[in-house]
């Protein structure tokens, strides 16, 4: 009798990773421009500067995840806009809040699920870097007169 191993099906892997590469790529574009306008309305040019730096991160995220869907695809992806951003700055702080908050869960779980080592090391950096600008967010929030 031979034992029976249950090895994961390599295509529907590589579907699965693809799928969360597309859904990573699309959030870090949404949040780039969502925190240009965020940058845009910011009320002092310290906050600016870091929701810029922010942005910056983002930026990063998208080329990584960009460079590993190519990797996959042989394709270049298309981001789409996922949704919209408040034009309220208050309002604002509070999607990108969330936003960070479900995105870190998200790649956390994404990179847990791979057992290819660089997609799985670049979602758990974008985790860190998600976590922090949560608590960016979370500060400039706790500024906000109620």
């Amino acid at each position: 009798m031979y034992p029976f191993y249950d090895y994961p099906n390599s295509y529907r892997q590589t579907e699965k990773i693809i799928a969360n590469l597309t859904k990573a790529i699309n959030g870090e574009y949404s949040a780039i421009q969502c925190y240009q306008k965020l940058a845009n309305m910011a009320p002092t040019q310290k906050e600016k500067e870091q929701i810029l730096e922010i942005k910056q991160d983002e930026s990063k995220h998208l080329h990584t995840f960009s460079q590993l869907y190519v990797n996959l695809t042989g394709s270049q992806p298309i981001p789409q806009l996922m949704e919209q951003c408040p034009n309220n700055y208050k309002k604002g702080l509070e999607f990108a809040l969330i936003d960070e908050q479900q995105t870190v869960d998200f790649y956390l779980d994404v990179s847990d699920e791979t057992a290819d080592p660089r997609i799985k090391a670049a979602f758990k950096r974008a985790a860190l870097d998600e976590q922090n600008h949560a608590v960016w967010f979370l500060y400039f929030l706790t500024k906000q007169k109620y």
